[in-house]
C-alpha cells in the first residue's frame, strides 16, 4: 500500500485482480488475498475466569550462556482466560516457554498445572499432564518437515491406542484421524499423506494447532502464534485461542505484536528482564504505556504486580 502503484493478487495459484492502490483499501486487498471478508477486529465475550491452572512461583531460568533469563518470576494462568506477555525479543520469553513445556530445565522454582507440579517432568509428562504447545519456531520445534501431515499431527498420540499396539504402528487409525483433523480445521493440503514442509506457513500453523487442540489441553501456550501468516490464517488462529478460552482453558498467550496482545488477551503481563514489572487490563491500557513497561518504568499507579 505504500510503494506500489498497482497490485495483483494472486490466490491458489491464480490470479484474482489487479487493482488501483490508491483506489483500493486493506480490506478489499485483504478480502481477494482470502477470498473472502476478513475481519481485522478481535470479537470477543468478557471472560469468565476459574481456578488457577498454571502457577509459576519465583522461577529462575538459565539460558544457553548460563545467565539468568528468567529471574524470580511469578505468575497465574486461570481458566477461562487469555492472558498475554508482552516484552521486548529477549527478555526471558524463550525460556520461560521451554520451561513450562520441559524443554529447559529451571535453575529454581516451581511450575504446577491444575495442581501438579510439572517443574521438572520431561516434554511428554509435560503434555500428558494437560499441557498443549503451540511453539514459536513452527519448524524447528513445531513440525518434523519430512513427516507426512497425517504424522505431523499425531506426534503426540502415536504411542496410544488406537492409534499404535505393542510399539507398532497403525496408519490407517492414524489417517483417519488426521483426515478429520486436516477438514475440520480447514488444513490445505493434497492429501493426508503429503509432506509437512511442502505446506504453506499458514497451514502447517492450522495443523499444529489441530494436534495441540485436539487434545483439550487444561493449559494453551501459543508462543508467536501468527509470526509470517497471512491475514485469514491470523483470523483463524485468534478465533480458535478464543474459542479455547470459552471452553474454559487457560491460554498463555506469548507475541511480539502489541496489536495481537492487546486484542486477544484478557489480561496482559508484561516483562522485563526476565520479571513480570506489571499486570495491566488490555481495555484500559495504551500502547505507548505497554511501550513504557516493555523499557522498565514501573507503573505507579498499578503497584506491585497482581
Amino acid at each position: 500500500m505504500a510503494s506500489c502503484d498497482r497490485c495483483t493478487v494472486i490466490r491458489r495459484g491464480k490470479g484474482i485482480g489487479t487493482v488501483n492502490v490508491a483506489e483500493s483499501n486493506v480490506n478489499e486487498l485483504a478480502s481477494m488475498m482470502v477470498g473472502r471478508e476478513v475481519s481485522f477486529a478481535v470479537t470477543k465475550d468478557p471472560a469468565d475466569p476459574g481456578e488457577v491452572v498454571l502457577s509459576i512461583d519465583d522461577l529462575v531460568v538459565k539460558d544457553a550462556r548460563d545467565v539468568s533469563a528468567v529471574n524470580g518470576l511469578s505468575l497465574e494462568v486461570k481458566a477461562g482466560e487469555i492472558l498475554g506477555i508482552a516484552g521486548v525479543d529477549g527478555n526471558g520469553q524463550s525460556e520461560l516457554i521451554e520451561a513450562i513445556t520441559g524443554l529447559r530445565k529451571p535453575a529454581s522454582g516451581k511450575i504446577t498445572v491444575s495442581g501438579k507440579d510439572i517443574t521438572t517432568l520431561p516434554p511428554r509428562k509435560v503434555t500428558e499432564s494437560g499441557v498443549g504447545h503451540i511453539p514459536e519456531d513452527r519448524h524447528k520445534f513445531g513440525l518434523v518437515l519430512d513427516f507426512t501431515v497425517g504424522e505431523n499431527i499425531l506426534l503426540q498420540t502415536y504411542y496410544r491406542k488406537p492409534y499404535s499396539k505393542n510399539g507398532v504402528l497403525h496408519y490407517p487409525n492414524m489417517y483417519e484421524k488426521a483426515r478429520k483433523l486436516i477438514e475440520e480445521y480447514d488444513v490445505r493440503t493434497p492429501n493426508e499423506r503429503t509432506l509437512a514442509r511442502s505446506l504453506s506457513g499458514g497451514n502447517q500453523q492450522k495443523a499444529i494447532i489441530a494436534r495441540e487442540v485436539d487434545r483439550s489441553p487444561d493449559l494453551l501456550i501459543a508462543a508467536q502464534p501468527t509470526r509470517g501468516l497471512d491475514v485469514g490464517a491470523i483470523e483463524f488462529i485468534h478465533r480458535k485461542l478464543i474459542e479455547e478460552r470459552d471452553k474454559g482453558r487457560a491460554v498463555l498467550l506469548i507475541s511480539f505484536e502489541l496489536d495481537e496482545v492487546r486484542n486477544v488477551s484478557d489480561r496482559i503481563a508484561v516483562i522485563y528482564e526476565g520479571k513480570i514489572v506489571a499486570i495491566v487490563d488490555p481495555k484500559t491500557t495504551t500502547e505507548q504505556e505497554l511501550g513504557l513497561l516493555m523499557a522498565g518504568s514501573r507503573r505507579e499507579k498499578a503497584g506491585e504486580p497482581n
